[in-house]
């Protein structure tokens, strides 16, 4: 299984350019890819949570959502999702209910994630479906893309200085 995950280590690079234009709109950047058996992208999108005003604007869920519309079914059994940031628990449910086959993740997160940390969703007795998880694919540009946009987010609330 180690070929598949390395396969496609581009598509993380695609999701965290969608991250990057994520945070470029003042949203935490976190990006997500939908990509078929056949490797091609059905879908594409960063955070959209204050832009949408939409408290479900998350990355994997408006690619989820577009891939879905996309192929016109509720359920992408044979689609892999590939995600910058460990999702949360809203997101692993929807994850779940999407059927998707494998799910790629960036960096950990040890306060809202729900993959490895948390509830740890795909564990539990009323998850229905859980798919491969493989986590920490290039979590150095995914971490380092998410503490610059919260450095800068503490700069501009304190007035140019960082306290962290």
């Amino acid at each position: 299984m180690a070929g598949a995950m390395f396969r496609g280590t581009g598509f993380m690079t695609q999701a965290l350019s969608q991250a990057a234009e994520a945070a470029n709109r003042g949203e935490v950047p976190v990006g997500a890819i939908v990509v078929d058996g056949n490797g091609q992208v059905l879908a594409a999108a960063g955070n959209g949570t204050r832009t949408l005003n939409d408290p479900a604007g998350h990355a994997e869920i408006l690619a989820l959502r577009a891939a879905c519309a996309r192929r016109g079914q509720p359920q992408l059994p044979d689609c892999d999702l590939w995600v910058t940031l460990e999702p949360c628990a809203m997101c692993a449910a929807a994850i779940s209910h999407a059927r998707i086959r494998r799910l790629y993740f960036g960096a950990y997160d040890p306060k809202g994630g729900a993959v490895d940390h948390g509830p740890r969703w795909f564990t539990q007795p009323t998850c229905h479906h859980v798919p491969e998880i493989y986590g920490g694919i290039d979590e150095v540009s995914a971490g380092a893309l998410l503490r610059r946009f919260f450095a800068a987010l503490r700069r501009d609330v304190t007035g140019g200085t960082d306290p962290a």
